[in-house]
């Protein structure tokens, strides 16, 4: 009886070593395959903030938390499924995927820049987009949806980064390595994203700090500088999410012509930058990176524009008289 327990005992310490082994692997092939993603995981911390611009402070962190969920969901429900599911039956169907989701960014971010240049007849634009659009938690639903698609597509950049940088391997591997990749950059990004929106709101309670010593001033200090220098912060950041989003559209776009045996745009951006780099000596590599962001958000700019009247005339009007259909049906 002793030795059969010993031998069951050594048994479960020899799962127990199989198990930790497994959950190491999974944690550094998460790990490397997290830093392939950074770029695009940047991105998307610096798209998010301007979805929650303009609503009360109160609703702010409610706001970031329903994208958080939305963006969990749409990793872990949708695009980790699909992604195993894609690369085991249809690799093929990747790109052209990706190539739509590209498309969509590069519409919503030039659509930024077309209303920050043309305010007017961006807002009758907006006007046939949003004509569904109404009261302020109708505006807060039509802002956390949009900021959810966004997430979507840049989600789906994440995992499919993510799955062509891993191993051959087992699917419930590659699934655990997905699913551990997906929690911890939608905890990361929304995480980040929640403490920079309610920075502001740390510096006033910082500010108001009572104590009289040397510390306490220069906590007061602290807090005064977060105050006057988050509004400037967040528009900077909305500026850089806006160009995020058209140059990571461009650059999936001028990816994908490449793979359908159109590498023209792509050699050529990628010879300018070259050319910048060799110039600009130890900077090199950072000239080269800005150079190539420049030109695929150079491509993500002519693919937006041309969508923006596409939308306005075509996809907008359908999507609204959907909308009044499943209005009168409810």
């Amino acid at each position: 009886m002793s030795i059969g327990l010993i031998a069951l005992l050594d048994d479960v310490a020899g799962l127990a070593k199989v198990a930790a082994a497994s959950l190491d692997d999974v944690a550094a092939q998460a790990g490397r395959a997290g830093v392939k993603a950074a770029g695009v995981v940047i991105d998307d911390a610096a798209v998010t903030p301007r979805y929650v611009v303009g609503f009360a402070a109160e609703r702010e962190l409610p706001i970031v938390g329903r994208i958080a969920l939305g963006s969990l969901r749409n990793k872990l429900l949708f695009l980790l499924p699909a992604a195993l599911a894609l690369g085991a039956f249809a690799p093929w169907a990747i790109t052209p995927l990706l190539m739509l989701g590209g498309a969509y960014l590069c519409y919503e971010g030039t659509e930024k820049v077309y209303e920050a240049l043309f305010p007017h007849k961006a807002h009758a634009h907006a006007a046939k987009r949003d004509e569904a659009a109404g009261d302020a938690q109708a505006l807060e639903d039509r802002k956390v949806s949009s900021a959810i698609k966004t997430d979507f597509i840049l989600s789906a950049e994440i995992m499919a980064i993510t799955l062509a940088a891993l191993p051959e391997g087992s699917i419930w591997m590659r699934a655990a390595v997905l699913a551990v990749v997906a929690v911890g950059i939608t905890v990361a990004v929304y995480g980040g994203v929640a403490l920079i929106v309610k920075a502001d709101d740390a510096g006033v309670a910082m500010a108001a700090n009572g104590s009289p010593s040397a510390f306490g001033s220069l906590v007061r200090g602290l807090g005064r500088a977060l105050v006057k220098g988050m509004p400037g912060f967040l528009k900077i950041l909305a500026i850089v999410g806006t160009a995020a989003m058209i140059w990571v559209g461009g650059g999936i776009l001028v990816h994908g012509l490449e793979g359908y045996g159109l590498p023209q745009i792509g050699h050529a951006i990628h010879a300018v930058a070259a050319g910048a780099a060799g110039v600009a000596g130890l900077l090199g590599g950072t000239v080269e990176w800005l150079v190539t962001a420049a030109g695929s958000g150079l491509v993500g700019l002519v693919v937006g524009a041309a969508l923006i009247p596409v939308t306005s005339f075509l996809l907008a009007p359908a999507w609204n008289s959907l909308a009044r259909l499943r209005t009168r049906a409810a």
